[in-house]
């Protein structure tokens, strides 16, 4: 059994205020820059950066599931200014976007160069990530993944020295997210929690963080939809959640939900916490001859009360369900992708790197059967 994670993390409400002195004496950087998006400028969220750090250079073009054209022009305009430090700002697909261009940042090329595990020749630059949704877990895990725009089609970029060196996850940065933001972003944590837990790789350590996770998240979602300005507790377990599930999944793995999602966030721009939300009870129906006994004890471990193995674990996929409709989910259906396009969404997500750590054997055709049960 093997559990890393050499990140650096600081955790809590108000922590934010620590980030000047983590760059300077932790980190004794000189030149940082940040990577973030058009909506934290919008946010205001900024501002609490450029009071600490004036004059750090800001990239603020990355776009929903980031792509590998904006990372290579973002790096070749970076790469004049040599930084020391890159500083992630926002939800994964700024914090995926950061560890790339830390990345590129030290080595030659594009970040295409880079798919796989660790194909870099040199270490990355130091990478601080401040997740601002409660869904990420990038920040306290080892891979990029970024869209080839040239394929369309996920990447991951994966290695040791991906980790961010330091995150600080501030639970009241989330304060300002609007409901649908809180539920996508909550149920992508829980989609991470549960896929570590049920996934083939999956340890006793994994598994700890995992149920914490779940526990933590289906306790909170709720109210932090309905109120995440007010309610301090929710807010901070939500975070709290979505950073050990990232504990989880970084060191067992993600399954079909995730191969699915990447699919369709690749050829289609869904952003990634609404897609993984649509299928995850699609795919734990799926999983279920696969993991009976294993998905029981987890919804035993959420409070069902049902002694039959299949019984339980069909209460929990109905719960989860049920949750997503009353956050607003939309179904599949509703993101208008064709039926005739099924075939190319199973053929990617079946070639998807994490499909050999499913629960239960996926072939392409069992991925279209999950595809037409979703839209059915």
């Amino acid at each position: 059994m093997f559990f890393h994670m050499p990140v650096q993390l600081y955790f809590g409400s108000g922590e934010i205020k620590n980030l000047a002195s983590i760059v300077k004496k932790d980190l004794k950087a000189e030149r940082p820059v940040l990577v973030t998006d058009k909506g934290i400028v919008q946010s205001g969220l900024l501002k609490k950066i450029k009071n600490q750090l004036p004059d750090i250079q800001i990239y603020d073009g990355i776009e929903a599931n980031p792509k590998s054209d904006t990372i290579n022009k973002i790096a070749e305009q970076m790469r004049k200014i040599s930084p020391d430090l890159v500083i992630g700002l926002g939800g994964g697909s700024p914090l995926d976007a950061g560890k790339a261009l830390a990345l590129l940042g030290t080595n030659n090329g594009n970040i295409q160069d880079y798919e796989g595990r660790e194909k870099y020749k040199n270490d990355p630059l130091p990478f601080l990530a401040i997740p601002t949704t409660c869904g990420t877990g990038s920040e306290v895990t080892w891979v990029s993944v970024i869209t080839d725009v040239n394929r369309k089609f996920k990447m991951s970029i994966k290695g040791p020295k991906m980790y961010p060196a330091v995150s600080i996850v501030d639970p009241d940065l989330i304060k300002t997210l609007p409901p649908s933001i809180i539920a996508s972003t909550g149920l992508d944590a829980l989609t991470h929690a549960v896929e570590a837990y049920l996934s083939k790789p999956a340890t006793l350590i994994t598994d700890n963080n995992a149920v914490k996770a779940v526990k933590l998240i289906l306790g909170a979602i709720e109210g932090g939809f309905n109120d995440i300005k007010n309610n301090h507790k929710d807010r901070e377990n939500l975070m709290y959640g979505s950073t050990i599930a990232g504990l989880a999944f970084g060191n067992s793995d993600v399954t079909a939900v995730h191969c699915i999602s990447e699919s369709i966030g690749a050829l289609y721009d869904i952003p990634h916490g609404v897609a993984n939300s649509i299928f995850l009870p699609h795919v734990l129906s799926y999983n279920l001859p696969g993991c009976t006994q294993k998905m029981a004890a987890l919804a035993r471990d959420t409070g069902i009360n049902e002694d039959d193995d299949t019984k339980a674990a069909e209460v929990f996929i109905q719960k989860i369900t049920d949750l997503s409709s009353r956050l607003g989910i939309p179904l599949f259906k509703e993101l208008n992708i064709g039926k005739e396009v099924f075939g190319e969404i199973a053929r990617m997500s079946f070639e998807n790197n994490s499909t050999p750590s499913n629960p239960r054997v996926m072939a392409k055709e069992d991925y279209v059967k999950v595809l037409e049960n979703a839209y059915g």
